[in-house]
């Protein structure tokens, strides 16, 4: 039962660092260099990490600035970043690339809080079924009655606690998002 309720806490946490990471590519007007992180350049025939090709600098608010360890990649690192649909418009200077960040518009605020919401319902779901998994195979171990319930119990309190965290998490990134 202990193995059963460790690996659902795990799984639970798995799908909260998912939620956080999916969070962190919807931007809130300021430069973050974590929203290139999905951003794959055709480098000699490979797909390599935009990470591992430049360095990545913030030298303003709302501005982005990389700068290629070889300067020959400039061009698949821009056309990268235009395929990637981050919403940013690359400026390439033959040195390096910058990306300006513009404001956003309250309407524009407010898609991007119905994202993060949808993102948040989604973690919820993801719980929800972990939780299923977990009361199934309480029910299948041989244990009494008190054991199977003490178990399912100990499940819900753990699907409370980390529903808390999301609407925690919600609750941050909105007023994140919410501010000018």
């Amino acid at each position: 039962m202990d193995d059963i309720l460790l690996e659902t806490e795990e799984k639970m946490q798995n799908s909260i660092e998912t939620m956080r990471a999916r969070f962190v590519n919807v931007r809130a007007g300021r430069a973050n260099p974590n929203i290139l992180d999905g951003v794959m350049v055709s480098y000699y025939g490979i797909d390599t990490p935009l990470k591992q090709l430049a360095n990545i600098s913030i030298p303003e608010a709302r501005q982005l600035n990389i700068k290629p360890f070889d300067r020959s990649s400039l061009g698949a690192i821009e056309k990268a970043i235009y395929e990637s649909n981050i919403g940013l418009t690359p400026n390439n200077n033959g040195e390096s690339i910058i990306l300006n960040i513009p404001i956003l518009t309250e309407e524009t605020r407010r898609e991007y809080v119905k994202q993060v919401k949808t993102m948040s319902e989604d973690c919820k779901v993801a719980l929800r079924k972990v939780r299923q998994e977990a009361n199934d195979k309480i029910k299948k171990l041989e244990v009494s009655e008190d054991e199977v319930k003490r178990g399912t119990d100990e499940v819900q309190e753990l699907i409370n606690k980390y529903n808390k965290v999301v609407e925690e998490q919600l609750k941050v990134k909105e007023q994140e998002l919410m501010t000018v």
